[in-house]
């Protein structure tokens, strides 16, 4: 079967690869779309420390059940469905205290194992989830709900007033969690069409740091006060740094992001505003049903966001043009049917 394959950084193609092996117990299934997101960029780039190489790409995946499990009967043939692409070991720390998204060993596909750009895939049954989505809504699922995870982790109320940085696909998705969850969501990115995005997505206000001041502007929103949670999800030092600085006495601080260097903190902000200070990785199956239900009451502006759409075979230039020219794309889709 044909498949995407980045056989080293800068270097993608499809070609031939070997048909499935079927593993007893899980579900065939036809892959129709997959969603390129940053980490894909990162290995393309060479700047993804946890790939190697060969490796077929895509963990965003919306896909139809083409052979049945009797251990999921709602799995019917022809049923659309999106695909959890994390695998756990089951007996690590995290996995004992049942959170298998921060697994020890967790295995995602397209960086430590194979993913989705191809044309079968197959999948435990507990990691697949039906909806009645389409299949670009199903493609979005995964990366909203890394966003909501966070949002869950930022223990998020309506009575809170959340600032997410960053409003790239995760941060997206916790700008739209937020909202779903009925709090003033505060929206902060370099970019004003993914503002506009935020926006359409629940946010209440936008924050522009290339013509606002970001310090004033939270004070302005927050009488002074600062967020009750702010979520990071642009990974720089400075906004690493601000989080700390400008959320709430009490307030929580949610990491998405990685920064690419080292962060030096005022420590003494830590215990003098009592913070909660908290990373979220990957999502759980909670916050895969809570995408899904936010995207059937269609609260997300899903046509505006796709910024391209190309078959398997044009991926690999997609991708190229993606890297060259980041600021021309949101969000990149590969249909595979």
């Amino acid at each position: 079967m044909k498949a995407f394959v980045l056989k080293n950084p800068g270097e993608a193609v499809i070609q031939d690869v070997r048909d499935l092996v079927r593993v007893p117990d899980q579900v065939l299934l036809k892959v129709r779309s997959v969603g390129f997101c940053g980490t894909d960029l990162s290995s393309f780039r060479g700047k993804n420390p946890l790939i190697t190489y060969p490796r077929i790409l895509g963990h965003e995946v919306a896909a139809t059940v083409v052979e049945e499990s009797s251990l999921r009967p709602d799995l019917l043939r022809g049923t659309d469905v999106m695909l959890s692409p994390y695998a756990s070991c089951g007996s690590c720390p995290s996995c004992r205290r049942n959170r298998p998204n921060a697994c020890q060993f967790n295995e995602t596909m397209g960086v430590q194992r194979d993913g989705a750009l191809r044309e079968f895939i197959q999948g435990p049954v507990d990691k697949i989830f039906p909806a009645a989505l389409s299949i670009t809504e199903l493609c979005m699922v995964e990366p909203f709900a890394v966003g909501f995870h966070a949002v869950a982790r930022g223990r998020v109320t309506a009575e809170d007033t959340v600032a997410v940085i960053g409003c790239g696909g995760v941060g997206l998705g916790a700008v739209a969690g937020a909202g779903f969850r009925g709090a003033r969501t505060i929206a902060i990115d370099v970019d004003s069409v993914k503002l506009e995005t935020a926006r359409k997505a629940g946010a209440a206000h936008l924050i522009n740091t290339t013509t606002d001041s970001l310090e004033d502007r939270l004070r302005e929103l927050t009488d002074g006060c600062g967020p009750d949670v702010i979520i990071e999800a642009a990974g720089q030092p400075a906004t690493f740094r601000a989080a700390v600085e400008l959320v709430a006495f009490t307030g929580r601080v949610v990491y998405i992001g990685y920064a690419k260097e080292n962060v030096a903190y005022e420590t003494r902000l830590f215990v003098q505003k009592e913070l909660d200070i908290m990373g979220s990785r990957n999502a759980l199956p909670e916050n895969f049903r809570e995408v899904i239900r936010m995207l059937e009451e269609k609260r997300f502006p899903v046509t505006e966001y796709v910024t391209a759409t190309v078959p398997l075979d044009a991926a690999p230039e997609m991708l190229r043009q993606w890297s060259d020219s980041p600021e021309r794309f949101t969000k990149i889709m590969v249909r595979l049917d």
